[in-house]
């Protein structure tokens, strides 16, 4: 784990991270193509500060989103957060309001969003933007939930399902649509979105163009 000395000003924190992740923040954002299929693809870096949703990452994703949406290209978000940074409060907080809005933006433009989850996603911000995709995909190891494990049954005071938060236990109650591992991730998702915007799949052409 990666967790902040709280001991450590914040700024000297964020200055720390930068330094040693080499990343401006916990949010990477980019635009492309895989396979020949165009799209936006963001990922959070959990060397910085386990990948935490300050306001920064939070406006990242919107931006992100809102290029999505004028390329009129699918988004695609790869998880692995430790939740948001109690250190900017209320700011940190309403990004999730922030992030809806414009994927609801985009579900209305029929442009797709895939979540993708890795290990682990947690918090209530972070893990609520993993679950609104289009389509939900988690890797085999993949843990995801408002909180951890141990806080959660220190509330209920009571034991968790096993494998409580994993992927299978997300699949079987419907919150990710399926489980695939890494290595398949490229090819799968580049077929699934050639396969939403009605295009020819990755490679067909290629294929057919030859005897």
């Amino acid at each position: 784990m990666l967790r902040s000395d709280a001991s450590e000003l914040y700024q000297a924190q964020l200055s720390r991270f930068r330094k040693s992740s080499g990343e401006a923040d916990a949010l990477v954002a980019m635009e492309g193509a895989t396979l020949g299929v165009p799209l936006v693809a963001c990922a959070f870096e959990y060397s910085f500060m386990d990948g935490t949703m300050g306001e920064v990452a939070g406006e990242k994703f919107v931006q992100a989103a809102n290029v999505a949406l004028d390329r009129h290209i699918p988004l695609v978000c790869f998880s692995a957060s430790g939740g948001a940074r109690v250190q900017e409060g209320f700011l940190a907080l309403i990004q999730m309001a922030k992030t809806a809005a414009v994927l609801e933006r985009m579900k209305q433009q029929g442009i797709p969003y895939i979540s993708v989850i890795t290990d682990l996603v947690y918090g209530e911000v972070s893990a609520s933007l993993a679950m609104l995709g289009d389509l939900n995909i988690a890797e085999p190891d993949a843990r995801s939930g408002a909180s951890y494990p141990e806080v959660i049954q220190q509330v209920e005071l009571e034991g968790l399902p096993d494998g409580f938060q994993g992927s299978q236990f997300l699949l079987e109650r419907g919150a990710v649509d399926m489980i695939l591992d890494r290595r398949q991730l490229r090819e799968r998702i580049a077929h699934i979105l050639a396969k939403f915007a009605g295009r020819d799949q990755p490679g067909r052409a290629e294929e057919n163009s030859h005897p």
